[in-house]
């Protein structure tokens, strides 16, 4: 088996727009990288996005027409790459190494294992097929056999994803 298809991947979805997909995200984070796991995460943006700033060197490098513009210093690496069009959930994550996770957000329609977020005052049903989920983060009880863990339970969903895909 390749290191890709050890690194399990988990996406955090929800019916809506502010449903709590980023805080819960936030706090899963957090408790996984206080166990020590080596985290990456991955957001789908339909809208489209710039995350370099006009005026700087690589912006301008891009400006120019390099195809893919790399940035690095002593703490970090950004690579931007021009794409002709939207690249698949496994497209995306084949290039992501040295994990021992990958959460994505935004990829509610991907193939991968998910934790739906459910909040009573913006949801009417559950967005996602049962057979889809692992979990499901809600501020009401599911009874569908489904683990439901509070909104704000990194540490009950994180000791669930170690037990499903044996992190320490």
């Amino acid at each position: 088996m390749n290191e890709r298809q050890q690194i399990p991947v988990i996406s955090i979805v929800g019916a809506k727009s502010n449903s709590g997909k980023t805080t819960l995200l936030e706090k899963i984070i957090r408790e996984a990288k206080r166990r020590g796991w080596r985290v990456a995460t991955l957001k789908h943006d339909v809208h489209g996005f710039e995350m370099d700033q006009p005026g700087k060197d690589t912006w301008r490098h891009a400006q120019a027409g390099a195809d893919v513009v790399a940035i690095s210093s002593p703490h970090k690496i950004a690579i931007i790459e021009s794409v002709t069009g939207d690249q698949s959930l496994d497209e995306v994550l084949a290039r992501i190494q040295g994990v021992d996770v990958i959460f994505t957000e935004g990829y509610k329609h991907g193939n991968k294992p998910k934790i739906e977020v459910y909040r009573s005052a913006v949801h009417q049903e559950l967005f996602s097929n049962p057979e889809e989920l692992i979990a499901i983060a809600s501020d009401i009880a599911f009874d569908n056999g489904i683990p439901c863990f509070g909104l704000d339970d990194a540490q009950g969903i994180c000791d669930l994803i170690a037990r499903m895909f044996g992190l320490g």
